[in-house]
């Protein structure tokens, strides 16, 4: 089966309201009903509830005490940074689309692996936001927001607008000019 139709959460339907479930049926909503009209608006519309792809797909499952936890099957090994980036992806729609959740939430270095240059970093970024935007059209989720992560790679120790190394500021500002 190829990536690009693999299950990742086989076995897991899509999770519904049912407020008769049995206490021993945790992939269900007991309390939240997305259609139920309140004051002439559904719930979902008033709770737009987003997944934040870096804590969900990005964490490791550690403290800071200790190693990762998470054994996740798209996080492959032996293949290349952008194939797992793009196997994450769909991971995580699958997992958007189960939950019944109609947004996400983003950094560039989540989705995107960084490269060995600014050009190859943002190669990796229009591949993976065309596969974005492919998802989304498919299964209808919306990106709420996506920003860039200045923070996180060492070269941002000193900041990233504020970093005295001219190089730096400037790379900060073409990822967020990207």
């Amino acid at each position: 089966m190829s990536n690009e139709t693999k299950e990742f959460f086989p076995g897991i339907k899509p999770v519904k309201y049912n407020p008769q479930a049995s206490v021993d049926d945790v992939l269900t909503f007991k309390h939240y009903n997305q259609d139920e009209v309140i004051l002439g608006k559904p719930m979902h519309e008033w709770f737009r509830f987003g997944v934040c792809y870096w804590h969900t797909f990005r964490g490791l499952g550690a403290d800071i005490f200790g190693a990762p936890t998470l054994q996740r099957p798209w996080e492959q090994p032996q293949a290349d940074q952008l194939t797992i980036a793009k196997n994450r992806l769909r991971a995580a729609f699958e997992f958007f689309t189960k939950l019944g959740v109609k947004y996400y939430t983003f950094h560039d270095r989540d989705i995107a692996p960084e490269g060995a240059t600014l050009e190859e970093t943002e190669q990796n970024l229009d591949e993976i936001i065309q596969l974005a935007k492919q998802l989304q059209k498919e299964t209808g989720v919306k990106c709420l927001w996506g920003t860039a992560n200045l923070f996180s790679h060492p070269r941002y120790m000193n900041g990233a607008s504020t970093n005295p190394d001219a190089h730096v500021f400037a790379y900060a500002a073409a990822q967020v000019k990207k």
